[in-house]
């Protein structure tokens, strides 16, 4: 069993994961039997970094044919828990880069969860969609996206705007997405709202950053579809 892609992606179908609920780190397992608790920093070129607790440093550079699997912390698990019963959702106002039908989640949608790592340019999801179709996102957790720099899904407040960047006038660090390849990128970040696809394709989720290298972490979306 491959815990990543070769292509570096990083998709739930390919990964052998485990859900812990006394954990509140993520559990690196490895095949010879050892557990290094601390946090997934990235993986690039088929190598993954971990931070392990405590230390403050890296457990090695492991090659991804040495995992076994990774447990996500506690609190990955109990944010998505009971989400499959929640119908509300909060009003937001509405975007103006894509248009809202409804703020409500309708029931028997199929869902995947997807890990998004900070400094891979784009996350094949591994999902098709058509032209016209309703999509949710439910987005948590938080990267490194620059020296001293951190941000939620809704990306770094007041962020200045960069030319560079696969949105310019959105925050830097945020969550977005692209159907089909090439396509223009969309703001997602936190919006819990639905998104209305305008044209059929694969969906890949990214960060809106213009230099990946030296970031780390990933976000962790449930996707609705």
């Amino acid at each position: 069993m491959n815990l990543l892609l070769k292509t570096r992606l990083l998709r739930i179908a390919v990964i052998p994961v485990f859900f812990a609920a006394t954990l509140s780190a993520d559990t690196l397992i490895l095949r010879d039997g050892r557990r290094i608790e601390g946090r997934l920093i990235s993986y690039q070129d088929g190598v993954i970094e971990f931070q392990e607790r405590d230390s403050g440093g890296f457990y090695g550079r492991v090659n991804k044919e040495d995992v076994q699997g990774i447990e996500f912390g506690r609190a990955e698990r109990q944010e998505f828990e009971g989400r499959q019963e929640r119908q509300e959702r909060q009003e937001r106002p509405e975007r103006q880069d894509q248009p809202q039908a409804s703020q409500q989640r309708p029931r028997g949608l199929r869902e995947k969860r997807v890990m998004v790592v900070a400094n891979t340019a784009w996350t094949d999801t591994g999902i098709d969609l058509i032209s016209g179709q309703n999509v949710y996102f439910e987005a948590t957790g938080e990267i490194v996206w620059g020296p001293n720099r951190r941000a939620h899904p809704d990306g770094e407040p007041n962020s200045p705007n960069n030319k560079a960047r696969p949105i310019a006038n959105r925050a830097g660090g945020s969550l977005i997405g692209r159907v089909g390849m090439p396509s223009d990128p969309f703001f997602i970040g936190a919006d819990r709202g639905v998104f209305r696809v305008r044209g059929s394709g694969r969906l890949f989720l990214g960060i809106n950053d213009d230099y990946l290298p030296d970031n780390s972490g990933y976000f962790t979306v449930m996707v609705y579809y």
